[in-house]
């Protein structure tokens, strides 16, 4: 059980408090806080959306096409960059946690392993991030956490959009860990400086494999979409929402309304996501210009992408 400040568990006290910074089109809004007869019945009340996008997925007839996955994951993408510019990170991003309005609006939501960071960086538990969308650092026992973990989970999510199912679903972590170093090759310190470092490494015995598989993964994708895959485990939000993946065609469109089998529309833009006002942190926060960098773990793992494809 969470510990307590005043009867009101701790992560609720960090997640409501996380929300009422927040003001952001992709970002799900807190309209309310409601206490009922005792102080552990807190509910917060959100924006309506119809539906998250792990149950659209599932209940789809026919899959999204790569249009609309590049508008889905533009307007992720949008969100993230919001939040690590203001030196949050949501440490739980997967499918179940992004929503669709009816007009192809998606928004990020359930923030309660979401935490502010700073400089110096405070350790925090590597137990965050639903197994599949972990990323290596996490699963090798870093406790150092920056923005490069919600960009892995944006790559895998992507992934799994592109594919129609997820990109690593590992049984435990060690066949987590198995399971990227497959796809992405074997890490090693000239790829990944502080690597051998990582309180965890020694409990594993990685396969050799010198090859990015990323490309065998996916044949038909074109290399403005494989270098936007190979960044996302790697870079910001503001590096990929400047991917050329984006400008090429198919260009991207709106997904159908959920529960409909229409064709999408227009990927919707600022105006459409965001009728609350002006677009920015609320009186309760205040907005950094500078985007961070990953941080170490994630950084330090950039050249892991550059590993040869298979021939």
């Amino acid at each position: 059980m969470d510990k307590e400040k005043d009867g009101v568990p701790i992560s609720s006290l960090r997640e409501i408090t996380l929300l009422l910074r927040l003001r952001h089109p992709n970002i799900v809004e807190l309209k309310e806080v409601v206490v009922g007869n005792h102080l552990e019945s807190i509910f917060l009340v959100m924006g309506y959306c119809e539906q998250d996008l792990a149950s659209l997925l599932e209940n789809m007839p026919t899959p999204f096409s790569e249009a609309q996955v590049k508008c889905i994951v533009l307007q992720v993408l949008r969100g993230l960059q919001y939040l690590h510019r203001n030196f949050i990170i949501h440490r739980d991003l997967k499918v179940s946690n992004l929503l669709m309005t009816d007009k192809g609006c998606v928004k990020t939501a359930d923030f309660g392993l979401a935490r502010a960071y700073g400089i110096p960086l405070k350790p925090m538990t590597p137990k965050v991030v639903t197994l599949w969308y972990r990323a290596p650092e996490l699963l090798l026992g870093t406790t150092t956490q920056t923005t490069s973990i919600d960009m892995w989970a944006v790559g895998c999510i992507l992934a799994e959009l592109l594919a129609h199912k997820p990109l690593l679903p590992g049984a435990s972590e060690i066949h987590q860990v198995d399971l990227i170093v497959q796809l992405l090759g074997t890490p090693s310190e000239n790829i990944w400086p502080g690597f051998s470092q990582l309180p965890l490494v020694s409990q594993y015995s990685l396969r050799k494999q010198p090859y990015n598989n990323l490309k065998h993964k996916f044949p038909w994708l074109s290399e403005a979409g494989l270098r936007l895959l190979n960044l996302l485990f790697m870079a910001t939000a503001g590096d990929c929402l400047e991917s050329s993946y984006f400008k090429e065609k198919p260009l991207r469109e709106s997904p159908p309304p959920p529960g409909r089998r229409l064709a999408g529309g227009p990927c919707p833009g600022w105006g459409h996501c965001w009728a609350g006002g002006q677009w920015g942190l609320s009186r309760h926060g205040l907005l950094v210009p500078q985007e961070p960098r990953a941080g170490p773990g994630g950084e330090q793992r950039e050249a892991w992408g550059a590993l040869p494809t298979r021939r």
